[in-house]
């Protein structure tokens, strides 16, 4: 066994002591803990939110088994938003944006590569005032895939006359002249997430 003097040994721990005191300090005043300042956590969080106050109401009716035209779309307010179908039988649907997103979605699901090359009733959704009202929404951005399409020149085909299809431009027109953006700071539940950085969520939609 190697033998240490005692000054040697005294000298030693010495040093330890003060590496530890210094590594202490340091953790105790935060030197060195980069990314945890108030600006970075407003930044990380903050984000564009977009409303519109007009929305779209749709009239679409079958016009051949299984085919659809759109006759008229008008603007409203956005919680009167409505697509309402009308059967050669007589009988109306009134569909939410919800149920339009759902017909529209298991069509791109099912038949992605005959999108919009038919006339049934997802078409007249997608490529009508619903669907532009549903592509404003970020989520469903990928709607706007479809309908970009031609420059606009495959929507007018789905219309039941040009009159149709120039009064739902004026539609389209008052619903983005109602939308509203703002900025939304937001801080993650719990703050900060301990010494080596920020809670990975973000809140808010």
């Amino acid at each position: 066994m190697t033998q240490l003097r005692k000054g040697s040994f005294l000298k030693r721990a010495k040093d330890i002591s003060i590496s530890s005191a210094l590594a202490i300090t340091i953790l105790s005043s935060g030197i060195g803990m980069t990314g945890c300042g108030s600006n970075d956590d407003e930044e990380a969080y903050s984000y564009e939110e977009t409303s519109y106050s007009k929305g779209i109401r749709s009239h679409i009716k079958e016009v051949k088994p299984g085919e659809f035209k759109i006759t008229d779309e008008e603007s409203v307010d956005a919680d009167k938003s409505v697509a309402i179908v009308t059967y050669l039988d007589g009988h109306t649907d009134s569909l939410s944006t919800t149920a339009a997103k759902a017909l529209i979605d298991d069509e791109i699901r099912n038949n992605s590569s005959y999108v919009g090359h038919h006339s049934g009733l997802s078409s007249m959704l997608l490529y009508g005032g619903m669907g532009y009202l549903l592509g404003r929404n970020s989520g469903n951005a990928y709607m706007n895939n479809y309908r970009g399409r031609d420059n606009g020149n495959m929507a007018r085909g789905f219309y039941s006359d040009p009159n149709a299809y120039n009064k739902s431009q004026s539609a389209v027109q008052q619903a983005n002249a109602s939308r509203t953006t703002r900025m939304v700071t937001a801080r993650p539940k719990g703050g900060r997430n301990g010494f080596f950085g920020r809670s990975s969520g973000r809140s808010g939609g």
